[in-house]
């Protein structure tokens, strides 16, 4: 990415402090943006910030609009935050299903919802993050498919509806070599032949697509390794 791709445009990241969101703000910073951030935990760099749990949507509401109203707007939102708890459906409890469901998918739902008129303003980009488990199911992942699965459909469906007010993009990326997995069961864990995504990479991917010339709609991008175990 360029140096001043972004020059000044504020761009919105959920789960900005950890993982992929984190290589999102350090690729806009690098191309001359201004990011925000949501999240549970404040960010490693020094950006306006915003704690909320994904699970309150009105709170995630708030909190987008407020970021957004100091930032003076909103040019592009990328929506990086996901939790997983794997098992199976009767062994993974009805909270955490459910919490990985709201955080994943209705969280998702709840920043758009409250970036769109930011955006709309601006004729600004949307850049929701699905999963490859998005578009396979694999057993042991029901709360995490259902929910990727969703936003996968969200996203489309959001893209038809808004046409060229705001430019919709979806984000398919594979593993990555993250965070996400820490503190899982053995068996839930990349073995040591797993082929992971670099983050940083991925943001690229999501850059790439908010920078894309006007009238050159990015509206779909899947970011795996070489081999994935996970697609097609």
């Amino acid at each position: 990415m360029n140096n001043g791709a972004l020059a000044d445009k504020v761009v919105l990241v959920t789960g900005g402090a950890s993982g992929l969101g984190r290589a999102v703000v350090d690729r806009v910073l690098a191309a001359g943006g201004r990011p925000l951030v949501l999240d549970l935990k404040p960010p490693a760099t020094d950006v306006p910030y915003a704690a909320v749990d994904l699970v309150d949507g009105r709170a995630a509401e708030r909190a987008v609009d407020d970021l957004a109203t100091q930032a003076g707007g909103l040019d592009a939102v990328v929506t990086a935050a996901g939790i997983d708890v794997p098992g199976r459906l009767d062994t993974v409890t009805a909270a955490d299903w459910e919490r990985v469901v709201q955080v994943n998918l209705l969280g998702t739902a709840a920043v758009a919802r409250a970036a769109l008129p930011h955006l709309a303003r601006r004729r600004g980009h949307l850049v929701t993050v699905a999963s490859t488990l998005g578009l396979r199911a694999v057993s042991d992942a029901t709360a995490y498919c259902a929910a990727k699965f969703g936003v996968v459909g969200f996203t489309r469906a959001l893209a038809a509806e808004l046409g060229d007010t705001v430019t919709v993009t979806l984000l398919i990326p594979g593993g990555m070599q993250t965070s996400f997995f820490d503190g899982r069961d053995e068996q839930y864990r990349p073995g040591p032949e797993a082929r992971l995504c670099d983050p940083a990479q991925v943001a690229d991917a999501a850059l790439f697509a908010i920078t894309a010339p006007p009238g050159a709609c990015v509206r779909e991008l899947v970011v795996t390794p070489p081999v994935e175990s996970s697609y097609p």
